[in-house]
């Protein structure tokens, strides 16, 4: 295992962020700081319109925040983690590219967080537990846990997680939809790696539309929503994309698409 905390390769096109801090990815300063110089790495990959965030350690996904290193941290350094944090969940919800969280671990706190801040969400199925313990500090998520999760399950199942801090299991996380497809344990890396693949290979302009018509439309009404759709599928109309697009169906063909 190399020193550094979160790596970023690339496989095939499939963009790949580890997170591999011992015992349990509870990330400090440095270890936000490596996520965020990862997270510009894959940015800055033209081949990629997929990213894979994933854990190298057994058993944890991520613990979320060092305790320890937070309690025995200047206010300052403690800032600057936190703002940290919120950047890196920042760039992956304005990315043009699709993120997805593969958990297969414990995943808690702010390792939820990143999770949440992910487009999508594949698991493993095993005995390993998720949540939100925040409140049992005498505090809430900062890191966008409330705003991100009541979007997904709803006021008042995420007031329910949130105001007990209870850990709750993958099943229930899949069946609240917080986890958008379930695997074996044997299964997940290679279905995870598959979906992302086909994203790679796939229409990145459009892709990128997709994700910022569904992540702005959702925040405004339906009027609203339908023009954001309308600008976004007007600018991809004349794109050689497009154009592949109509000829490989027409020629009974799969597509080479080519992000212009």
């Amino acid at each position: 295992m190399q020193d550094k905390s979160v790596i970023y390769h690339q496989d095939n096109g499939v963009g790949i962020i580890t997170m591999q801090r011992a015992k349990a990815n509870a990330y400090d300063l440095a270890m936000v700081t490596q996520f965020g110089q990862a997270l510009q790495q894959a940015e800055q990959d033209s081949a990629v319109n997929a990213v894979i965030v994933k854990s190298g350690l057994a058993k944890f996904f991520c613990a979320g925040a060092d305790i320890h290193a937070f309690s025995q941290n200047s206010t300052e350094d403690n800032q600057k983690m936190v703002t940290q944090a919120r950047l890196n969940m920042a760039t992956i919800e304005s990315s043009n590219k699709i993120y997805i969280a593969q958990i297969a671990g414990h995943c808690l706190g702010g390792g939820v967080e990143i999770a949440l801040s992910c487009d999508l969400r594949f698991a493993a199925n095993g005995g390993y537990l998720l949540g939100l313990p925040e409140i049992k500090l005498g505090l809430i998520p900062g890191n966008g846990g409330t705003q991100r999760l009541v979007r997904l399950v709803g006021l008042s199942r995420a007031l329910e997680l949130l105001a007990s801090g209870d850990n709750f299991n993958i099943e229930q996380a899949y069946h609240w939809g917080i986890v958008n497809r379930l695997y074996s344990e044997e299964e997940l890396h290679q279905q995870t790696f598959d979906y992302a693949l086909g994203l790679s290979n796939g229409p990145g302009l459009a892709i990128a539309a997709t994700k910022k018509a569904l992540r702005e439309g959702v925040e405004v009404s339906l009027k609203q929503g339908l023009a954001i759709e309308q600008k976004y599928v007007d600018e991809l109309y004349e794109t050689k994309d497009a154009n592949e697009g109509f000829l490989a169906f027409v020629e009974k063909r799969a597509a080479k698409f080519s992000g212009t």
